[in-house]
C-alpha cells in the first residue's frame, strides 16, 4: 500500500539492519516520551500514549526499553511536532513528520535529504492536500467473522483481507476505540497507527525508483524524522535491487 508506513516498504542496505533498528527504537521511545508530556503517564487515560506503546510493541521493542521511556520524567526538553512537505524524484509527494527541539536544524537536515537525491522541499500545504489521516490496524491471522464483527462494532470504516491477516481502517477519532476493542477481544494486533494515506499514487521504476529509495533512506536516517509518508508505488524488484546495491 503506497505511503502506508515508512518502515513497511523501504528496504535497508545490507549490513545496516542493526543501525536502522537502533534508530527506529530511539524514535519510538521519543514518541512515548512526548505522548507522556502531552497527556500524562497513564496509558488508560492517554490515547496517544496507548498508540505509541502499541506501535513500539509491534516493532518488537523490548519491554525494558518501553518501561524506561515510561519512567523518563526528568528531562525538560520540549519537542515540536512539525510536518515538512515536498516532492521526490518523478514528482512523488512526500511528507516528513518530525519531532524536534530545534526547527532550524531539522529543516536543514530534511532539505539536504530532498535536494541530494533529486527532490525539492516545498512550503507547508504543497502536497498535504493529497493525503488523508486514517487509522490503520494490522491484524495477524484471526477469524474473519470475529475480526469484522469486532472492528465494525467499534467504528471501523473498512476491513481488507491480505495474506496472513487483515488491515482495519478507521477515522482518526475512532482509531483508539477500535484498537482497544480488538485488543480486549484478544485478536492479534500488529502495527497500529494513525497515518497519512495518499489519495493518488505515482508509479516509479528503474533509476527514479532507486533515487527515491536513496532519498527515503537519508530522510529516515535523520534523528528528528519520525515518519515519512509518500504516494509512490514501487515494485518488489526495484526494492530488492536497492537492498542489494
Amino acid at each position: 500500500m503506497a505511503g502506508h508506513s515508512h518502515s513497511a516498504n523501504i528496504a535497508v542496505r545490507k549490513n545496516a539492519q542493526d543501525k536502522v533498528r537502533a534508530k527506529l527504537f530511539t524514535k519510538l521511545m521519543k514518541e512515548i516520551y512526548v505522548a507522556i508530556k502531552l497527556g500524562g503517564p497513564e496509558p488508560e487515560n492517554n490515547a496517544k500514549l496507548r498508540a505509541a506503546i502499541a506501535r513500539a510493541k509491534a516493532q518488537s521493542v523490548p519491554k525494558d526499553k518501553i518501561q524506561k521511556a515510561l519512567n523518563k520524567n526528568n528531562d525538560d526538553t520540549v519537542y515540536e511536532d512539525v510536518t515538512m512537505e515536498g516532492y521526490g524524484p518523478g514528482g512523488v509527494a512526500v511528507l516528513a513528520r518530525c519531532l524536534t527541539d530545534n526547527r532550524n536544524r531539522t529543516a536543514a537536515d530534511v532539505r539536504h535529504a530532498f535536494s541530494k537525491h533529486g527532490g525539492n522541499l516545498g512550503t507547508s500545504g504543497c502536497v498535504g492536500y493529497l493525503f488523508q489521516r486514517r487509522g490503520v490496524i494490522e491484524i495477524t491471522g484471526g477469524d474473519e467473522d470475529e475480526v469484522m464483527m469486532t472492528s465494525l462494532d467499534a467504528g471501523a470504516e473498512d476491513i481488507v483481507a491480505r495474506d496472513g491477516g487483515f488491515d482495519v481502517f478507521t477515522t482518526p477519532d475512532d482509531f483508539d476505540d477500535c484498537l482497544k476493542a480488538l485488543q480486549e477481544g484478544e485478536i492479534a494486533v500488529g502495527n497500529a497507527e494513525v497515518t497519512m494515506m495518499p489519495d493518488t499514487q505515482a508509479a516509479l521504476s528503474g533509476s527514479l525508483a532507486q533515487q527515491f529509495l536513496r532519498m527515503l533512506e537519508l530522510l529516515n536516517d535523520c534523528d528528528d524524522v519520525q515518519q515519512v509518508y509518500h504516494n509512490a508505488v514501487l515494485s518488489a524488484s526495484d526494492i530488492e535491487a536497492f537492498a542489494n546495491s
